[in-house]
């Protein structure tokens, strides 16, 4: 019975998405990018009458999806999925299905503000490879929060982040670096060196980063 309400399609990553602090249902969509809104509110329906997520409403309005004592205790099962992952799934094969969303939404949620200037900064990231209306996006911190933007909010850019999909990727699953990637010539950074020189810092990198690859 635990198999068949965690291993259909998508539940363990929308409670990943819970366990993150995701709570609204567009945050939820843009966490799971590839899932259609009539699946996602079936799944969140099956997840509640299993009682591991419990609906409540926010002051702001729109009604909030949080995990239950049931569905926290599936913590350490969720991220040790994550973490067996990136210790033996090969990642030629991880770098093949790239999705720019999915990657900007997790370096909103990991990014560091600390070693960034104490001020409003607008990074923006260009991917050239991709089609127009999926090469460009921003990340504007300012007061500690981290916003992510799809479309142009405005502010001056104080750094941009030119290069691949792949190689932005790989040094968000730790496996790159920032330095290493740009003396290849696979990323360029232009505007406030100090910014660029801490970029490696504030870059929000994958939870299960830090974990060591066992891939034969």
């Amino acid at each position: 019975m635990a198999s068949e309400i965690l291993c259909s399609r998508w539940t363990t990553l929308i409670i990943r998405e819970l366990m993150c602090g995701t709570t609204r249902f567009n945050d939820l969509r843009r966490g799971v990018p590839r899932m259609s809104p009539a699946l996602l509110s079936k799944r969140l329906k099956e997840l509640e009458r299993a009682g591991i997520v419990r609906t409540a409403p926010s002051q702001a309005g729109p009604m909030e999806y949080r995990l239950t004592e049931a569905g926290e205790d599936l913590r350490p099962i969720i991220l040790g999925i994550g973490f067996w992952g990136q210790r033996w799934v090969e990642s030629q094969l991880t770098l093949k299905n790239l999705d720019p969303s999915l990657l900007m939404w997790d370096m909103r949620r990991n990014l560091n503000p600390k070693p960034l200037p104490p001020k409003r900064c607008t990074i923006q990231f260009q991917y050239p490879e991709l089609p127009p209306s999926r090469q460009n996006w921003w990340l504007v911190v300012d007061a500690g929060n981290v916003d992510l933007c799809g479309f142009d909010p405005g502010f001056e850019v104080d750094l941009l982040v030119t290069g691949s999909l792949r190689s932005m990727t790989a040094v968000w699953m730790g496996l790159s670096i920032v330095r290493k990637e740009v003396e290849a010539g696979r990323l360029e950074l232009i505007g406030d060196p100090q910014i660029a020189r801490a970029m490696q810092q504030w870059l929000g990198l994958s939870t299960f980063a830090p974990e060591t690859r066992r891939v034969q």
